[in-house]
C-alpha cells in the first residue's frame, strides 16, 4: 500500500511538473501588414517564473530583453512587458522588414518561437498608355495598362462600360532589389461606333488595397460615316398641303450640312421647296412634285445617301376611292337581282312545258244526242276514249 501512494503522488509530481514546463513554452503569431504600416509583435507565456523575454530581428539582432531596448531604432517601441507578455511595435514598416522574428524564453534549455512578418508591398496608381484620339471606326486600338511596387504581384483587369474583357495579355516582371513587381497588361481590339463615348477601365486588386481597387479610366472617342435616314412629316401627301422631310444623319464628326436633290438633279423649284439646315419643305404639293429625293450628309471621314420616293395624291380621287365598297355592293345586289330574274323565267317555262294534258269541253257523239243530259252522259262515258288536246308554250 504503501508503495502504491507513492507511486500515485510521484505521478502527480510529474503531471505538475508537465504543465508548468508547458505553460512556460512562448507562444507568437504570424503578422502581416501593409508598407508603411506597423506591425505589432506579441510573445505570450502562461505561466513563468520570473524568467526573462527577448524579441530579436531577423539578423538575430536584439530588439528588447524585457523592458530593456537593445536596439537604437526609433521605429521600434515597447507596448507591453511583464512576466507573461512582451509586445513590441515596428512603425514605418518596409519591405526589408519582412522576415523571420524571434521571441526567446530564457529558461534551461532556452525556448523559442517563430513569428514571420509578411510586408504587403502597394501597388501603384496604374497608368493607361497607348491611346491616340480620335480612333477611326474600324482600325485596331492597343491600350497597356501599367502597375508597379506590388508585393505579391497584382492582378489587373479590363472593363468597357463595367463589361469586364477577357481577352487579354499580362506581364508580370520582378524588381530584384526592392522584391516587388511590375505588372502590365494590354488590350488589344477594332473599335467600332458603338465605342465611341466608352469608358475603358484599368483595375488593379491586391490584398493591401484592402478590397478597394486602384482604378484608371479611359474614354474612347471614335470618327465614323454618316448614317442617314429620311422622316416625311405626313405619310399621305395630298395635293395643295405642305410636307417636310427630315433628314437625319449621325456621324462623328457630324456632318452639316446636308445636299438635297430631285430625281438626281437639283431642286426644280427653290420658291417652294426650301432647305433650312436637314429639312427640305414643298409647299403646295402637285403632281409634279412626284419623284425621287436623295439626302446626301458628308464628313471628313466619309460619306452616306438615302432616298425617298414622294407620290402625291389627288384629295378628289381620294373621295372617289372611298366609295369603292358601294359599288362592290351596288354590282353584287344587280347580279343577285339578275339570276333571280332568269331563275323565274326559267322555272315558269319549265312548269309550261310540263303542264298536265286536258280534255277539250267537245266528246265524241255529243252533237248527236237529243238532249243535254243525254249529251253530258254520253260524254263521260266516252271520256276515256275521248280525243285529248294539248297545248304547248311555245
Amino acid at each position: 500500500m504503501i508503495w502504491g501512494k507513492s507511486f500515485i503522488f510521484l505521478f502527480q509530481i510529474c503531471g505538475t511538473l508537465e504543465k508548468h514546463f508547458q505553460g512556460q513554452f512562448p507562444l507568437t503569431q504570424n503578422v502581416t501588414v501593409v508598407e508603411g504600416g506597423t506591425a505589432n509583435l506579441t510573445c505570450r507565456v502562461d505561466q513563468n517564473d520570473n524568467t526573462s523575454l527577448q524579441w530579436s530581428n531577423p539578423a538575430q539582432q536584439t530588439l528588447y530583453f524585457d523592458d530593456k531596448k537593445a536596439l537604437r531604432d526609433n521605429r521600434i517601441e515597447l507596448v507591453r512587458a511583464s512576466w507573461h507578455e512582451l509586445s513590441i511595435s515596428v512603425s514605418d514598416v518596409s519591405l526589408s522588414d519582412e522576415g523571420q522574428y524571434t521571441c526567446s524564453l530564457f529558461t534551461m534549455p532556452v525556448k523559442t518561437s517563430k513569428a514571420f512578418l509578411t510586408v504587403l508591398g502597394v501597388p501603384e496608381k496604374p497608368q493607361i498608355s497607348g491611346f491616340i484620339s480620335p480612333v477611326i471606326e474600324g482600325e485596331r486600338m492597343q491600350l497597356t495598362c501599367k502597375t508597379s511596387g506590388s508585393k505579391p504581384a497584382a492582378d489587373i483587369r479590363w472593363f468597357k462600360n463595367d463589361k469586364e474583357i477577357k481577352d487579354v495579355k499580362y506581364l508580370k516582371e520582378e524588381d530584384a532589389n526592392r522584391r516587388t513587381f511590375t505588372v502590365s497588361s494590354t488590350l488589344d481590339f477594332r473599335v467600332d461606333r458603338s465605342d465611341d463615348g466608352a469608358v475603358v477601365s484599368c483595375r488593379v486588386d491586391h490584398e493591401s488595397l484592402n478590397s478597394t481597387p486602384q482604378i484608371a479610366m479611359q474614354v474612347l472617342e471614335i470618327h465614323y460615316t454618316p448614317s442617314v435616314k429620311i422622316i416625311p412629316s405626313s405619310s399621305w401627301p395630298e395635293e395643295g398641303q405642305l410636307i417636310v422631310l427630315t433628314c437625319e444623319s449621325k456621324g462623328k464628326p457630324l456632318p452639316e450640312p446636308v445636299l438635297w436633290t430631285k430625281d438626281g438633279g437639283e431642286l426644280p423649284d427653290p420658291e417652294r421647296m426650301v432647305v433650312n439646315g436637314r429639312d427640305l419643305t414643298i409647299s403646295f404639293l402637285n403632281k409634279t412634285d412626284n419623284g425621287t429625293y436623295r439626302c446626301e450628309a458628308t464628313n471628313p471621314i466619309g460619306q452616306n445617301s438615302t432616298e425617298y420616293v414622294l407620290i402625291v395624291h389627288d384629295p378628289n380621287a381620294l373621295l372617289g376611292q372611298t366609295g369603292p365598297d358601294h359599288a362592290v355592293i351596288g354590282g353584287i345586289v344587280a347580279v343577285v337581282v339578275f339570276v333571280t330574274l332568269c331563275s323565274i323565267i326559267l322555272l315558269g317555262r319549265y312548269l309550261a312545258r310540263h303542264k298536265g294534258t286536258y280534255l277539250t269541253n267537245e266528246a265524241k257523239g255529243a252533237e248527236d244526242a237529243p238532249d243535254a243530259d243525254t249529251a253530258i252522259i254520253n260524254a263521260e262515258g266516252s271520256q276515256v276514249n275521248a280525243e285529248e288536246k294539248k297545248e304547248y308554250f311555245i
